[in-house]
């Protein structure tokens, strides 16, 4: 354990305040968690929850909250644009304000699924610029979070959308934080081209372990979306060797940043 709190991580999938967004915690309070389990780096968003449709007024003064905290922490905090593809025009002029305002990808919640052809003009405009896209994920059926988010997407969404966009880099947000995760991972095992963050507040034993033996580590990013210390934990609790830990830790969502074209 030691050894994983020492070697620096970057966590794939966190939330910065903001916007009229309270998550609980000061985004001060983040990073000294951060510190002390040796998070190096944080990609943040500020998602719309719940079941409406935000206003791009609604979407911009998320992203702007983003901004702001990635002035204030130039080196730690890295930003994902939130997006509601609806508005077609201004989604699309919202992604280009974040990408050249220094975001590193999209994120999109569960206003839509995956799949859907209202999402494909930012999956282009995603390929071209070679930033990833974070998707809130899981699998769900006749519980509370299907009553809740009828509409979230899952792996076999994902598939589908990037059968139809190989060169994309989609991310299937908190492996443990979204209902049937076993299902989730046979669904992409034939699926290169979406990567799976570890995060949410589910610990099942063997978890991490059973996700390298579906899809490998390569496509494995370490995140904790809120759930800071089970999110080292995970890691900590799994068979894995140094090159894994490095590589989920660190490595894979290193290689993806370092993809980016302009």
């Amino acid at each position: 354990m030691n050894l994983l709190l020492a070697q620096p991580k970057i966590d794939a999938h966190m939330h910065v305040g903001g916007a009229g967004f309270d998550w609980g915690y000061s985004d001060d309070d983040m990073l000294r968690a951060a510190d002390r389990l040796g998070i190096a780096k944080l990609c943040c968003s500020i998602p719309v929850t719940g079941n409406r449709y935000p206003e791009p007024d609604e979407v911009r003064a998320c992203n702007d909250a983003v901004l702001a905290a990635m002035r204030r922490h130039p080196e730690r905090i890295l930003g994902y644009a939130y997006l509601h593809p609806a508005y077609h025009d201004a989604a699309l002029d919202q992604a280009r304000r974040c990408l050249d305002a220094g975001m590193i990808g999209f994120k999109f919640y569960h206003q839509y699924r995956a799949d859907e052809p209202v999402c494909f003009p930012l999956y282009e405009l995603a390929i071209e610029h070679a930033v990833p896209m974070l998707w809130h994920a899981g699998r769900t059926w006749k519980n509370k979070l299907h009553l809740e988010q009828p509409r979230i997407t899952d792996a076999g969404d994902l598939t589908a959308a990037w059968r139809r966009y190989p060169e994309a880099m989609f991310i299937m947000g908190h492996l443990g934080g979204g209902g049937d995760w076993e299902w989730q991972l046979r669904q992409l095992r034939e699926c290169p081209g979406v990567y799976v963050d570890t995060s949410g507040s589910v610990v099942d034993d063997g978890m991490i372990d059973r996700a390298v033996a579906a899809i490998g580590h390569e496509r494995l990013l370490f995140a904790t979306d809120m759930t800071m210390e089970g999110g080292v934990g995970k890691l900590a609790d799994a068979h894995l060797t140094g090159e894994q830990v490095a590589a989920i830790g660190y490595g894979n969502m290193q290689a993806i940043l370092d993809r980016r074209v302009g």
